[in-house]
């Protein structure tokens, strides 16, 4: 997998999205491997909070009652996401694959980097809890992996 990036996403990516990882690499012929995670086993008060700040209280009550997609669920909507990704950067003229990990996504990763992806790209939707102490993926990443990574937040040009 040399000469790769690798794309962790917890969404599908949209074709503004897919510019602005393309856009760091302008001139160069790159592969792109992305990551979905079956499931984002999240802690409950730290997803509950992220819901909230951004307005979703559905999404919030749902989480605090419980009503989370089971396995299978999880795993459709995970191909989904994956499929629209692999997609869009294919859409955009660049050479892309995928596949879905667990929901620790930090042993695949380390895996992309082991067989010799040179970067890591992680696009999330902002999430207080995590990007303030540290601890979203991409933090992880950083920590863990010694290579670059860059977190985008997902549907927007802003940096994590």
């Amino acid at each position: 997998m040399a000469d790769s990036i690798v794309v962790l996403t917890e969404d599908a990516l949209s074709p503004a999205d897919v510019e602005h990882v393309l856009a760091l690499h302008p001139d160069e012929t790159l592969a792109y491997r992305v990551l979905v995670p079956a499931d984002t086993n999240r802690p409950l008060l730290a997803s509950v909070l992220d819901s909230l700040s951004l307005g979703e209280l559905r999404e919030a009550w749902e989480r605090m009652t419980g009503k989370e997609p089971s396995g299978p669920e999880a795993r459709a909507t995970a191909a989904e996401q994956l499929d629209a990704s692999v997609g869009a950067i294919r859409a955009a003229g660049r050479d892309a694959t995928g596949v879905i990990v667990d929901d620790d996504p930090l042993p695949a990763l380390q895996a992309a980097v082991d067989d010799g992806a040179r970067e890591i790209v992680v696009a999330t939707y902002p999430h207080l809890v995590e990007d303030t102490f540290h601890t979203d993926w991409a933090s992880r990443a950083r920590e863990a992996l010694h290579v670059p990574v860059l977190h985008l937040y997902l549907g927007t040009s802003a940096l994590g």
